[in-house]
């Protein structure tokens, strides 16, 4: 039994071995024609031309931070120096995890176009199979980094027996830099990537639909080339790194978490150590229940062409892997876990840890229902602006404020309800153990986001082709669902980011704060570092969303001077330099996603080094960050989504007042409006909330040793003893250390 953990990369290889015949599948389906091959091409070659240029920048910041990982590591005796090697390793992983997504999603879309030719069906298929190869691809990579480093690092640390509690705590210390790495590249990519697309796509619809009044993604526009590109370097690549990170940090919370948990001598036969195995075995069953809800997705030949057939169907795979994932974890559970368990006073059972698995599998589920209620055509939200937009861009916009922040009241009062029973469940572990059972199914929702950019690509190839009207209405019907996916995949990761970041905030306290585990509000510093971390998600939105803007006037500008400038371009007769538009939101974005990405990593650091601050401070610092940046990622993720499909809605005709209207009427360039207002707040900064608050945490997390030490924390609390009749042996764990008592009990 003590060969378990070998099951941990093993289910990872499966996964990565579907995820390469899928991604041949992808490749065998028919490219269409010359014309949009070339598009293709060009899409392709933009979006690999950004990441190389990605790469580069961030290829500096992995190798000054790791050594500086290692510096202070052989400062530190809980450390060690492979935190700088584990560190790169996320990094490489979480790079690829992008790449792969971005790879798919380039092949994905012209065969997508192509398919669309002949049914909605086979369209569905090539989109989604696209998307699979990126969700099944990205959890198999970390699975595999994170349960594979574990097993060398065990072997390195214990080559000859089980690991000891110093032992793990090092093993974790070095997975815990394996995640700074994940969570960092993805927080650069979401930024950089989002950056890029929503520039070309606030140029391009800006001048192209509302001002020369050209159907989106003509090939008369100039900046649609770039706009296609930013489909797949933010959307696709920029999630994949995104969602790596996330899942990797669920999972190291829990590791955490799992380590300080006391069990009863010789009742577990993983040595005491199987609630840190748990999260890594329920990832892996994840990935494989995933693959299997993969074949549930797909409709008949005859299907019509309506959102409602295609969403049936990908809530079909998503309910199927959530239900399989839940059986198997049951008994991952009841296998592993001993009777009886306890960390830092609270007493639970494996029935506990399984509850709340169970409400973390509902608060997802809740949070997606939510969140297609309020983003989804045809239902009363996007309906309300859509009716604002009758009267003027003003009061579209105005509707989708008030609609963004009214869809910030159901999610929370679920996610603290969520809190709240996880935590009566099994403590602390409960709420990381529900947040590692919502994301135990990443595949699966990773497919379904990522299938909306293909789709998305898709209906600009078709456009671009000048492929026939019916190609087009089949891929916006796919473009109007992964709207409606994209947000909710949002509105999932940030109820996940609010559970995860919880838990590493305990996992902090432990460690940084072992002899007095709390944090006191009352007291000043601690009161000012809540208002300062609070504030940070604001700036980091400013940041981005100002870095949108500015990149945005400089795409319009350099549309307007080629409409002005080239002749024939109206007619179709002259040729648009598309080039140019691609290096304007490549240039923007990789220096603009500097500054954001530094505040998220240094910040924590001043605040724990800062004198007069420390470990306490530095604790209300991530509480105040985690509360508004929560709040703040639902509000921009959901008020873009309504104002998206709000837009969509208009190119089927909707009714208002007892009067239709179509594209290019008023109220639809007032939706534009609002969609381009909300395009920086569901691609941008939105959806970088959860990874920012999860980086601070993973930063304070990293730095918890060595605040401990400056400290002075070296006291360790007294074990609280699970009652027997007989002389017993129980291993107590604390934040930094762990201790081996003989307790006798008459």
């Amino acid at each position: 039994m003590q060969h378990l953990i070998y099951l941990v990369p093993l289910m990872a290889i499966i996964g990565l071995i579907y995820t390469l015949l899928k991604y041949r599948w992808v490749v065998n389906q028919d490219a269409g024609t010359p014309r949009m091959q070339e598009i293709s091409r060009h899409i392709s070659e933009g979006a690999m031309a950004f990441l190389k240029a990605e790469w580069k920048i961030l290829a500096y910041f992995v190798i000054i931070v790791a050594i500086l990982l290692g510096l202070l590591a052989n400062a530190n005796p809980h450390s060690n120096w492979m935190i700088a090697i584990s560190f790169i390793i996320g990094s490489v992983l979480s790079a690829t995890a992008g790449y792969i997504g971005m790879k798919a999603a380039t092949l994905a879309n012209v065969r997508t176009a192509n398919a669309a030719r002949s049914s909605l069906a086979r369209a569905l298929n090539v989109s989604f199979g696209g998307g699979a190869v990126m969700g099944v691809g990205v959890a198999g990579l970390a699975v595999l980094g994170l349960g594979g480093l574990y097993i060398v690092l065990k072997h390195y640390f214990a080559p000859d027996a089980a690991l000891n509690s110093v032992e793990m705590l090092k093993t974790i210390e070095v997975l815990t830099g394996f995640s700074l790495g994940a969570e960092s590249i993805a927080l650069f990519a979401r930024v950089g990537g989002g950056i890029y697309t929503k520039a070309a796509d606030v140029g391009a619809d800006l001048v192209g639909k509302v001002e020369a009044g050209i159907p989106e993604d003509d090939p008369r526009n100039p900046a649609t080339i770039a706009d296609n590109v930013g489909d797949n370097v933010g959307d696709v690549a920029g999630m994949g790194a995104d969602l790596f990170g996330s899942y990797v940090a669920t999972v190291l919370a829990t590791i955490v978490l799992g380590q300080q948990i006391n069990v009863p001598e010789g009742a577990d036969f993983l040595g005491g150590y199987s609630p840190v195995v748990l999260p890594m075995l329920i990832a892996g069953v994840g990935i494989l229940f995933s693959i299997i809800g993969t074949f549930f997705v797909k409709i008949s030949e005859n299907a019509g062409i309506n959102t409602k057939t295609v969403q049936k169907a990908l809530n079909m795979g998503n309910w199927g892997s959530i239900i399989l994932t839940a059986v198997a974890s049951a008994g991952l559970v009841y296998w592993i876990l001993p009777n009886q368990m306890e960390l830092r006073g609270f007493t639970f059972t494996k029935t506990g840890v399984l509850g709340a698995i169970i409400v973390g599998l509902l608060v997802g589920a809740l949070m997606t229902i939510i969140t297609e209620y309020y983003t989804a055509m045809d239902k009363r939200p996007v309906n309300s602006i859509i009716k604002k937009s009758s009267t003027g861009h003003a009061t579209n916009v105005i509707g989708g404020l008030a609609i963004g922040m009214e869809s910030t009241f159901l999610p929370i009062l679920v996610l603290a309800a969520g809190i709240v029973a996880s935590y009566k469940c099994a403590g602390l572990y409960g709420v990381a153990i529900a947040a590692a059972a919502m994301m135990a199914t990443t595949a699966m929702q990773l497919a379904i986001d990522a299938f909306g950019p293909i789709a998305d690509n898709a209906g600009g190839i078709a456009e671009m082709s000048e492929l026939p009207k019916e190609v087009r209405e089949k891929t916006d019907v796919l473009d109007a669902v992964g709207n409606t996916t994209a947000a909710t995949g949002k509105g999932f990761a940030i109820a996940s980011a609010a559970l995860t970041a919880l838990a590493l905030f305990a996992a902090f306290v432990g460690i940084a704060m072992p002899d007095n585990q709390h944090i006191d509000i009352y007291k000043a510093n601690v009161l000012a570092s809540l208002f300062l971390g609070a504030m940070i998600p604001f700036i980091f939105s400013s940041l981005a969303i100002r870095a949108v803007g500015e990149a945005a006037m400089a795409m319009v500008e350099e549309v307007r001077r080629q409409f002005r400038t080239i002749p024939g371009i109206m007619e179709g007769t002259g040729t648009p330099e598309y080039d140019k538009c691609v290096a304007i939101s490549t240039e923007a974005s990789i220096k603009k996603m500097i500054i954001p990405g530094a505040i998220a990593i240094v910040s924590p650091i001043i605040i724990g080094f800062l004198p007069g601050f420390g470990a306490e401070a530095l604790g209300g610092f991530l509480a105040g960050a985690t509360v508004s940046g929560v709040l703040l990622g639902m509000f921009q993720n959901n008020s873009g989504g309504a104002w998206d499909n709000a837009k969509k809605s208009f190119e089927k005709g909707v009714e208002i007042n007892g009067e239709i209207f179509h594209k290019k009427s008023d109220p639809h360039k007032a939706s534009v409006t609002g969609d381009t207002v909300g395009d920086p707040f569901k691609d941008t900064s939105g959806p970088s909330m959860n990874i920012l608050i999860k980086l601070m945490s993973i930063v304070s997390l990293v730095i918890a040793p060595t605040l401990a030490q400056i400290g002075g924390s070296t006291a360790k609390q007294n074990p609280v003893p699970v009652k027997q009749d007989t002389t017993k042996t129980t291993v107590h764990k604390t934040g930094s250390a762990a201790l081996v008592k003989a307790v006798s009990y008459k």
